[in-house]
């Protein structure tokens, strides 16, 4: 039986994790991230692959590339959450379980930032809890998956 893949989409910036407002993103960098995500997807049954990119282009790419290969997507579309249609187009089209992440309460910032396209077409939003919150939207994909079956 082959593992599930879970997809976990990094929008722009992200990358600069950090580095970037410490005080705002913490100090845990993308690398860190990527590294306790496939460790605990390891430990659930999961392959976990990672891919950050500051194009929305590319995004939107990564994302058509996962229909019907993922079993579960994972998103912190950045500052894409509040402007791409296209990324949210691109996310509607598919079939497995959603989950948008936030490293900040993106509620508690700057009005421009309470919407999101992307909550619309997501089945769960973390967002909040620092890097901590990749893990839980990890675990919550996985259940969401399981609880399909």
């Amino acid at each position: 039986m082959k593992p599930m893949v879970i997809d976990v989409i990094h929008g722009p910036n992200l990358n600069m994790l950090g580095r970037r407002e410490p005080e705002i993103y913490g100090t845990t960098t993308l690398a860190d991230i990527d590294r306790e995500l496939n460790t605990l997807g390891a430990s659930l049954g999961a392959d976990v692959e990672s891919f950050q990119s500051n194009a929305e282009g590319e995004i939107v790419d990564r994302i058509q590339e996962a229909y019907g290969r993922v079993s579960g997507l994972i998103i912190n579309p950045a500052a894409y959450t509040h402007t791409s249609v296209a990324i949210r187009d691109a996310l509607a089209m598919l079939s497995c379980p959603i989950v948008e992440i936030h490293l900040s309460n993106i509620h508690k910032r700057e009005p421009f930032r309470h919407h999101s396209y992307v909550s619309g077409v997501a089945d769960g939003i973390i967002a909040g809890f620092g890097a901590r919150g990749y893990t839980m939207a990890l675990e919550a994909v996985l259940e969401m998956i399981r609880d399909k079956k």
